[in-house]
């Protein structure tokens, strides 16, 4: 049997207010290929299969057709919820679909009632853990303490285990969840997985996977392999600059008549790579470096020591697909003053003006012209003594 593991799809998510369900589909086209050419029978995709508990229509029907075009290239679909999905909204249709080839689990009754899909071996049972809030579990499961995802995975595997023991033949698990060891790949784009505990972000080990033919998780969204039959595919797409440069795929995994025999990564396409430019704002609009990134999702960090008026629209005539900016400038100004007061203490109203300008324009006083117009001014309503 051959399978694509695949994870956090996020259907219907923005990347800085931008739509990306139609770069969605243009991988998934690839994927099509994949399916087809690779003989894949089964695609494991492990939670987060929209980007919200309450997706659009536009999502949902992309979806659909995401589902449809799998089973038309000749595999079938085992998904998971995750911690982005509504179980109750992504479940409604899993008794049809099953039928259809498309085997959605959602709740935690299911987890013990895999999907068994045959090959020239046997069975191979496929476990789908959905993501599980250990607080929503603790009047279900009251004979065991649930106070962090640690304590409802290893419940839950513990049921896993016990189910395949009785049944026999290959066991594939997939899981929604953050296990260590992926921290490296972890990226801002996800929404954590956050049981405080002691020790911080709740964080499952990988031996929690053990006794099973292999462990499909999703939840990070860059590849990652924790052990030879436990890993991370990552998200289909960039969903933010933090990704930048990470491989998107997924892994096929082959299986023989009783564990791996092989995995292999297999890239899915980029429909718009992501650059991270730093520099002055006219560097960022002159240099010729940045020629061959100038059709890339850009991330622009100014270093101008003052903040240039209209960077954003001035960076887009030459990057259009420029999405973020950031101002970091090279020297930052330090006037000394430890208190309002002593700012202030013992100055002129054309001092306090020009003290003003100063610190907020990051140690760029007034020009000779602006000095002029605010004596000026002061002049025309009168000339106060100075602050004491």
């Amino acid at each position: 049997m051959k399978i694509l593991h695949t994870s956090d799809w996020h259907v219907g998510r923005t990347f800085h207010q931008h739509a990306t369900l139609d770069a969605l589909e243009q991988v998934f086209t690839r994927v099509y290929e994949i399916v087809s050419t690779q003989s894949i029978d089964v695609v494991v995709v492990a939670g987060d299969i929209y980007d919200s508990s309450t997706p659009s229509a536009d999502a949902v029907n992309v979806l659909n057709r995401i589902l449809a075009g799998i089973r038309s290239a000749g595999a079938a679909v085992v998904l998971i919820s995750g911690n982005h999905d509504s179980p109750a909204r992504l479940g409604t249709m899993k008794v049809f679909a099953a039928e259809a080839g498309v085997h959605i689990i959602t709740s935690h009754e299911q987890i013990t009632n895999p999907v068994s899909i045959d090959d020239a071996f046997g069975p191979v049972n496929f476990y789908g853990i959905p993501f599980l809030e250990p607080a929503r579990f603790r009047h279900i499961w009251p004979d065991t303490e649930m106070r962090t995802q640690r304590d409802v995975l290893e419940h839950a595997m513990n049921a896993v285990r016990a189910d395949s023991a009785e049944r026999g033949g290959r066991s594939i698990v997939v899981a929604h969840t953050f296990a260590q060891g992926a921290e490296a790949e972890s990226c801002e784009s996800e929404r954590d997985i956050v049981s405080i505990t002691a020790g911080g972000i709740d964080k499952v080990p990988v031996a929690m996977f053990d006794g099973v033919t292999y462990a499909a998780l999703g939840h990070i969204h860059g590849r990652s392999t924790l052990a030879e039959n436990v890993r991370y595919s990552g998200a289909p797409l960039h969903y933010s600059f933090s990704e930048a440069g990470k491989p998107r795929g997924g892994w096929i995994v082959e299986l023989d008549a009783s564990a791996v025999s092989s995995t292999t990564w297999v890239d899915f396409p980029v429909p718009r790579n992501l650059s991270q430019i730093t520099g002055t704002l006219d560097s960022l609009l002159t240099d010729s470096a940045y020629t061959p990134i100038e059709d890339h999702w850009i991330s622009a960090d100014i270093t101008d020591n003052t903040r240039p008026l209209d960077a954003m629209r001035k960076l887009q005539a030459r990057f259009p697909h420029c999405a973020h900016l950031s101002f970091n400038p090279t020297d930052v100004f330090d006037d000394g003053a430890t208190s309002y007061g002593e700012l202030v203490h013992g100055k002129t109203d054309e001092q306090l003006i020009a003290g003003f300008l100063q610190r907020v324009r990051n140690g760029d006083g007034p020009s000779d012209e602006e000095t002029s117009l605010i004596r000026e001014v002061i002049a025309s309503h009168g000339s106060p003594e100075a602050a004491s």
